[in-house]
């Protein structure tokens, strides 16, 4: 499998270079000083940025930060947020993507996701991300929450439309849509956060296997008989596991959303 080694980010220093000001000249907008400060957050690191080299690349005076955003953890988050705003993909685009063959559907919001994720402003997000859950794991929840909760919540809803029994459990739905986002997006979004995107051959390839095996499983249809007594022990041995790394990402996304909730 090609992959491809993405250089390192050197936008920060482009960005602050060409936005300081002189005297005289306006301050940016509010939206360009966001910017700058997420620049220089994903070079330099949270702790390494302070708001004075904000103000510079900005040319601001920290007076106007400090009144806009108090500090600069609420900085760091609106700048954030901001970013997650403008990158996650709208509910309504991954609806416009349904046909009525489910497997296509689903490769086509896959192809969608990913394409989103693994974008200079996708990477951007999951490598900042990363970078807080340690020490930072409140700003990280709000992260997840923000930028997962609305595509988890369609699918989900997807799922109960067109895949599940109306005898399903609710939350079989739930599970169904993180187990998607996990198998197809998961991934190449972890590889592509420490440096190495799939080309895009290797990309189709991944979404097109991942999503006929979320719904079709391994196991060939001519050779799906009912096991024997060691089969089966086997088989409920594998399901038990695949249900505690499901019910372990459950908590996780559940622990991010109460804390991005408080």
């Amino acid at each position: 499998m090609e992959t491809s080694r993405e250089p390192a980010a050197d936008g920060a220093a482009q960005t602050a270079k060409r936005n300081r000001r002189g005297p005289g000249r306006p301050t940016l907008s509010n939206e360009e000083l966001l910017d700058t400060a997420l620049d220089l957050f994903l070079e330099n690191g949270f702790e390494r940025t302070s708001i004075e080299a904000i103000c510079s690349a900005a040319g601001m005076a920290k007076r106007t930060v400090y009144a806009r955003y108090g500090d600069k953890t609420s900085l760091f988050q609106a700048a954030i947020n901001r970013a997650i705003d403008e990158w996650i993909v709208p509910v309504s685009q991954l609806r416009a993507s349904e046909t009525d063959n489910l497997e296509e559907t689903l490769l086509r919001i896959g192809q969608i996701l990913l394409a989103n994720i693994l974008s200079p402003a996708g990477i951007r997000l999951l490598r900042l991300t990363n970078a807080v859950s340690g020490t930072m794991p409140e700003i990280a929840a709000n992260n997840t929450q923000m930028g997962t909760g609305p595509t988890l919540a369609y699918l989900a809803d997807l799922f109960r439309r067109r895949l599940l029994p109306k005898t399903a459990p609710e939350a079989d739905a739930d599970e169904a849509a993180l187990a998607f986002l996990h198998l197809v997006i998961g991934g190449p979004a972890n590889t592509a956060a420490w440096g190495v995107v799939l080309d895009e051959e290797a990309l189709a390839r991944h979404a097109r296997y991942c999503v006929h095996l979320f719904l079709h499983g391994l196991l060939p249809r001519e050779e799906r008989t009912a096991p024997d007594e060691p089969e089966l022990a086997e088989l409920h041995d594998l399901l038990a596991g695949a249900t505690e790394q499901l019910a372990q990402a459950r908590d996780r996304l559940e622990q991010a959303r109460k804390l991005a909730g408080d």
